[in-house]
């Protein structure tokens, strides 16, 4: 269980993980020995498991952005096992949840442009047996994006 400095420390780091351990050690009121230990744990607790930079895709080059619900014909292992392993071989796939409900999986997927996401769907989804249906829904405008996860 996280104590209430190490929640500080998680919000601190997760709005800027640029801060250095002395700011952070001041914005939070320990030693910055103190803090740094803090941070460390939490890092090897697996609670941290990265620092990274925010890119704005549109200003990268990646304007198009999409969420696409896959339904599989079956569940079997060979099926998802499939399916998973072409979702991790492509770079556009941002994210991908396994989910219940009436479709199976969702995924998120940035690409340069409508061209890009239809050459990636030809040659990956449309391509995979094992799939039913694909349902595609264009992002016309983030309305929310949240970064940081909220406290229990």
């Amino acid at each position: 269980m996280l104590e209430e400095i190490d929640w500080k420390l998680l919000d601190l780091l997760q709005a800027d993980a640029r801060l250095s351990n002395q700011e952070l050690a001041e914005r939070v009121g320990l030693s910055a020995s103190s803090c740094w230990r803090r941070v460390k744990a939490l890092e090897e607790a697996g609670i941290i498991r990265a620092y990274r930079a925010e890119v704005d895709a549109a200003k990268a080059g990646l304007g198009f952005h999409a969420i696409i619900h896959i339904t599989l014909t079956r569940h079997s292992g060979a099926v998802v096992e499939r399916f998973t392993q072409e979702v991790m071989r492509h770079d556009e796939v941002l994210d991908c949840y396994a989910t219940t409900g009436a479709m199976d999986y969702h995924l998120r997927v940035q690409c340069r442009d409508l061209q890009a996401f239809n050459d990636f769907m030809e040659r990956s989804l449309f391509r995979q047996e094992g799939i039913a249906q694909v349902q595609t829904h264009l992002v016309l405008r983030p309305v929310k994006v949240q970064r940081s996860l909220p406290r229990p």
